[in-house]
């Protein structure tokens, strides 16, 4: 969830305390979305996995429950702080760049990432990297947002805390935008799959309109990023705390961008 060109700069990095909630809210968020792929996949005994941009430690856990003891997981990240702490005999962490540093060796049956190709500045040689690093029939499951496709954090816009809301979520996207985040990245993914040479490419999309998560995820998000906020003149501080005030009531009903997780096969 946090691969990146480092001399841009990540604008949700791993350093903060406010990314171990973000990972608990997209865990409880995604999660069952990516497993309901990886177990359609056959993803089973003995196979060998790398999870890109690890981020938090759900993935990798429910890579290395399938996988058995005789499976292995590679969970690589620029920033392992979250991570490092689940190393054992079937998942090991590295620190590792996509779209600079060579594949983990050995070939692999799965290579997935979700969230993160959209904050990588050269997708494409990440993407190159990752069929690479495939064995002859793995599969790569891309699983990224496309905020473009649905841009309002409340949906139904009908009052003025919605509207508040909304406009945080604008300015979210243009600090995303400022540092190479691609905003209509995740409906390329089909696309860039069979033009990377991969084969049987499928795609769906899933995002919730409101649930508890949601507001987990907003509340942490906007306390990670606020700093930037009020300092790019996106939002002051009177509209942020009344916006996390706004969000604590639980009333508001909260979105997230599409989820959009696209697959295929290694000739």
């Amino acid at each position: 969830m946090s691969e990146h060109n480092a001399s841009r700069g990540y604008l949700l990095d791993n350093s903060r305390s406010e990314a171990g909630v973000r990972f608990g809210a997209l865990a409880e968020l995604f999660d069952p979305v990516t497993f309901r792929h990886i177990d359609e996949l056959g993803i089973g005994p003995g196979m060998r996995c790398w999870e890109v941009g690890a981020g938090g430690p759900s993935v990798p856990l429910g890579l290395a429950e399938r996988v058995g003891p005789t499976g292995k997981v590679i969970a690589t990240d620029i920033d392992v702080s979250w991570t490092r702490d689940i190393a054992d005999g079937v998942i090991e962490v590295l620190a590792h760049d996509v779209a600079a540093d060579p594949p983990p060796p050995g070939a692999f049956d799965l290579v997935h990432a979700r969230l993160v190709l959209v904050h990588v500045t050269d997708r494409t040689e990440a993407l190159r990297r990752m069929v690479r690093a495939l064995r002859p029939g793995g599969v790569l499951l891309l699983e990224d947002a496309d905020p473009a496709l649905q841009p309002l954090l409340c949906p139904d816009e009908s009052g003025p805390e919605q509207r508040l809301a909304n406009r945080l979520r604008s300015g979210f996207r243009t600090l995303m935008a400022a540092r190479g985040a691609d905003l209509a990245y995740g409906r390329t993914l089909p696309g860039a799959l069979r033009e990377a040479g991969l084969e049987d490419v499928r795609a769906d999309a899933y995002f919730p309109i409101t649930s508890p998560a949601c507001t987990v995820l907003e509340d942490a998000t906007v306390r990670h990023i606020r700093h930037r906020l009020v300092a790019e003149g996106l939002a002051t501080d009177e509209e942020i705390d009344r916006h996390l005030a706004n969000v604590a009531t639980g009333r508001l009903d909260l979105a997230t961008a599409p989820l959009i997780s696209a697959r295929g096969h290694r000739p």
